[in-house]
């Protein structure tokens, strides 16, 4: 054997070696999955499924999101989340001040904002780092946001844990408060740590759709949003809310429809939000009663669906015609005289049918991707076999802007 074949033989053995792909877990995530029992030994705080919409995937626990964690692990040991957005206490309670409507306030947001020194910090940051990489599924993907005064032990901890960091997004507040102390400049922004499960992820990244939401460009790591809205806080509002345009696209950016999202800290529920409008699954956690019960308030009142049917008529052997009456002459949503609004969803599905039969046609395969010719390429060659058309279905929801 030459030396090439040799050398070419153990690189087949030491590829055979190595694990290509990871166990496979149980997805299938059960309401009592995330109940910790009155009974269980050395819990701070029994967890209950506080409300719910199981037609859609939608939990929200009242406890304590560590232990829930643990308790969702014992029942996922390889994961069942595809994302997770995790918004931590960033221990600003400690007798500061700032700005708040144009008069000055004490920074205290209650008692689990309260720093309890660098080393305890760093270790209660660890832990629920922890607990949230075990949770994702093995391709999935974690966002983190924060201040100065958490997001170093976050990153750190991300690389202690052997989490991947994909990037370091800023998110500019161009009308933050002003800083009235006059010593510093003033605080205009937060980060946004994006991490894998670990090195061997897959991650998912959106890229075209954030290219085209991007007016054609690579979208850049510095996002410019406003703090929340009015209209995101009228049925009540917590201290550290983040506005929904911040999650809506980190959740186009890096998960798809149907996927399983986790929030550890929900808050007042803006993540679970976002999910309801992107069409994802969810599981919020959150130790304070009173949030909890804002967020169900803010998702029975945003909740709503959407259902859009496209009926297909086979007139003809291995012909397909549309009715001229059925289709709308609107050729675009975006025409002139339409009041100004932001694109939150954009979806390019093809459904390949086969319709070799007059009198029925099968869709054979679905695949969402931006051309045709990607739908083609990624298409399994049995499906293309049996394909005699492909419609192309574009979806997009528009948000119209106060004025």
């Amino acid at each position: 054997m030459s030396a090439i074949a040799s050398a070419k033989a153990e690189a087949r053995r030491r590829a055979a070696a190595v694990p290509t792909d990871y166990p496979t877990h149980d997805d299938i995530f059960r309401p009592a999955d995330a109940i910790v029992a009155d009974d269980t030994p050395g819990i701070l705080q029994p967890s209950r499924l506080a409300w719910s919409d199981d037609a859609r995937g939608l939990y929200l626990y009242h406890g304590d999101c560590l232990e829930v964690m643990d308790t969702i692990a014992t029942k996922h040991p390889d994961g069942v989340f595809d994302l997770i957005f995790a918004d931590p206490p960033y221990f600003l309670s400690n007798g500061g001040i700032t700005c708040h409507a144009g008069r000055m306030v004490k920074v205290d947001k209650g008692g689990w904002d309260k720093s309890r020194g660098p080393a305890l910090n760093h270790e209660f940051n660890t832990a629920w780092l922890e607990r949230c990489q075990r949770l994702l599924k093995p391709h999935g993907s974690l966002f983190v946001s924060g201040t100065h005064h958490i997001i170093f032990s976050v990153g750190f901890a991300m690389q202690q844990l052997g989490l991947k960091l994909l990037n370091q997004i800023t998110w500019q507040k161009p009308n933050p408060p002003p800083n009235l102390a006059c010593r510093t400049f003033t605080h205009s922004t937060e980060t946004v740590l994006w991490a894998a499960k670990n090195e061997k992820s897959k991650h998912r990244f959106n890229y075209a759709d954030m290219k085209r939401a991007n007016a054609g460009k690579q979208m850049k790591d510095v996002w410019t949003f406003t703090a929340p809205k009015p209209d995101e806080k009228t049925l009540g509002k917590h201290p550290t809310q983040k506005p929904l345009v911040l999650l809506e696209r980190i959740l186009l950016a890096a998960s798809n429809s149907g996927d399983f999202v986790l929030d550890p800290f929900m808050g007042s529920g803006t993540t679970a939000i976002a999910c309801v409008r992107l069409g994802r699954k969810f599981v919020g956690i959150e130790q304070t009663r009173i949030y909890v019960e804002l967020a169900a308030l803010r998702l029975e009142a945003d909740s709503f669906t959407l259902v859009a049917c496209v009926n297909v008529f086979v007139k003809t052997q291995n012909d397909l015609e549309l009715s001229a009456e059925r289709i709308d002459p609107i050729s675009a949503m975006s025409t002139p005289g339409s009041p100004p609004h932001d694109c939150i969803f954009h979806e390019t599905k093809f459904v390949f049918l086969s319709c070799a039969h007059v009198s029925h046609a099968s869709i054979v395969h679905t695949t969402l991707n931006v051309t045709l010719q990607e739908a083609w390429a990624h298409a399994p060659d049995g499906k293309k076999r049996e394909t005699t058309h492909i419609v192309r279905c574009e979806t997009e929801i528009l948000r119209v802007k106060s004025s």
